[in-house]
């Protein structure tokens, strides 16, 4: 008995014991973590580099290969950013190419991304200059393209609502060789005449003379209409007779004039083609076209542009008329810098006939002054200038009132499209009382081709009835929309 106790009891023993009497293999162990991905590093960083505005760029960022490193031998991939971004350049596998367009240096980063969440950066700069050793030796340091003067950005009153840029903005690099084109004589066939010749600063850019002569004792037909604002207007197309249809396109018609620049291509005389041959001789202007255009290439659209571009940025808003504005909320308000005479002025330009007003806001609408777009009649003064037994109803558009005379009240040259007038009582007095011819057939042709705000209730154009008193005050108040910067800037002077 005591032996089958045995038995049973070791039975039990091998079964708690998994039997077989084996014993237990451990589980592997886990396998070793993968090693750190190790970020690629900067192993050669690129130096700074320099560019010029208008020259091609091709730069390898990367210097073949070697600018970064990976411990790993992952594969790189690259990406460039610049900051400016808009400064013509761009990058594809880290090959920076294009122009730069401006004079501020760019801040070049390059990254390199080894597709395992490891990157490296390696920043540096392209500093930007400019070519402009012809402009120096010609100019004396009156330019220097790399400070150049402020022209895109004036400071311009609030209550100026009015600015027609036609696609073409002001720019410095535009306007900088619009001024040079501007001055330049070498843009008449003989290398006498310029544009400043007949737009003089010191007469709000007009001239003192009837009309203008132009190359080899030429004739302008009308006055030089004055260079004041002229884009801080609703009115888009130029000249007296509005057969421009653009402040650019009027820019080149003058160059193009027999008797004004003389590149007319009529009578044998060299045509806008030959002009250009002759400007893309002149070393400065290789150097100031490539600084605006990115080019050397000369255009006649480019003219067009560049001289808009300058006499756009011709502006006049340092008067007693914006001081006072600035100080009020409509121009109805008086203006506490005015005299009670200016006040009175003020209100009478402002007012329509036949309610005590002269209703001078009719075509020429304040703040800006300048001619109403949809004129489409003559001024009553028909005569030509060069011949005053001639009559001439093409006559639709007028510079701003501003600055019609100088900061001292003397006139800015002769006034209206045939000089008729030289002084602003006797404009005053022609507007209030228009002479009508009374002979047949000229009063008819006078009366169906005059503006319809002058007649207004009437087949005639009336009186105003204007005293003398008045006139003084519509007189002074005109007077107060004369400004003083724009006489002497040197922004606007000669660089020659």
């Amino acid at each position: 008995m005591l032996k089958n106790l045995f038995i049973a009891s070791s039975a039990v023993v091998l079964v708690a014991c998994g039997g077989g009497g084996g014993t237990t293999t451990p589980p592997p162990p886990p396998p070793p973590p993968p090693p750190a991905n190790q970020a690629p590093v900067v192993a050669s960083a690129n130096a700074d580099q320099n560019g010029q505005v208008g020259f091609d760029i091709n730069y390898d960022a990367t210097q073949g290969g070697t600018t970064f490193t990976d411990a790993d031998g992952d594969t790189l991939t690259i990406t460039v950013t610049f900051n400016p971004a808009d400064n013509g350049l761009a990058a594809a596998g880290g090959t920076i190419t294009g122009k730069p367009q401006r004079l501020n240096d760019v801040t070049v980063t390059v990254t390199a991304d080894d597709g395992n969440g490891g990157t490296a950066n390696d920043t540096f700069i392209i500093n930007v200059g400019v070519d402009q050793n012809a402009i120096q030796a010609k100019f004396n340091g009156n330019i220097d393209l790399t400070n150049l003067p402020n022209y895109e950005n004036p400071t311009i009153p609030a209550y100026i609502t009015k600015l027609t840029e036609n696609g073409n903005p002001v720019t410095n690099a535009g306007a900088i060789l619009g001024r040079v084109l501007f001055y330049d004589t070498a843009l008449s066939i003989d290398d006498t005449i310029s544009c400043a010749s007949c737009h003089i600063q010191a007469q709000g850019f007009s001239d003192i003379d009837v009309v203008s002569v132009g190359v080899l004792g030429g004739e302008t037909r009308r006055h030089s209409m004055r260079l004041i604002n002229t884009q801080y207007a609703n009115e888009v197309n130029f000249f007296w007779d509005e057969r421009a249809i653009s402040h650019e396109a009027q820019e080149t018609m003058p160059l193009q004039d027999f008797n004004e620049h003389g590149f007319s291509g009529t009578n044998g005389r060299p045509d806008i083609n030959d002009l250009i041959t002759k400007l893309e001789a002149l070393e400065y202007y290789q150097e100031l076209f490539r600084f605006a255009f990115l080019d050397t290439n000369i255009t006649e659209p480019r003219l067009q542009l560049a001289l808009a571009q300058f006499t756009k940025s011709i502006n006049s808003f340092d008067s007693k008329y914006d001081s006072g504005r600035a100080q009020v909320a409509n121009d109805t308000d008086n203006f506490p810098n005015f005299s009670a005479s200016e006040n009175a002025g003020k209100n009478l330009f402002l007012s329509p006939p036949p309610r005590g007003g002269a209703g001078c806001f009719r075509c020429h609408s304040a703040p800006e002054f300048d001619i109403m777009p949809n004129i489409n009649g003559h001024n009553g003064i028909v005569a030509e200038a060069s011949d005053p037994t001639l009559a001439d109803f093409t006559n639709t558009r007028a510079p701003t009132l501003r600055d019609v005379v100088k900061p001292d009240g003397s006139p800015n040259g002769q006034m209206m499209h045939n000089g008729s007038k030289a002084t602003l009582r006797s404009v005053i007095d022609h507007y209030n009382n228009i002479p009508v011819p009374v002979t047949e057939p000229e009063r008819t042709q006078f009366l169906d081709n005059i503006d319809m705000r002058l007649v207004m209730m009437s087949s005639t154009p009336p009186s105003l009835n204007l005293s003398e008193a008045e006139k003084q005050q519509l007189e002074d108040f005109l007077k107060t929309l004369t400004g003083s910067n724009v006489y002497t800037d040197p922004k606007w002077s000669s660089p020659f």
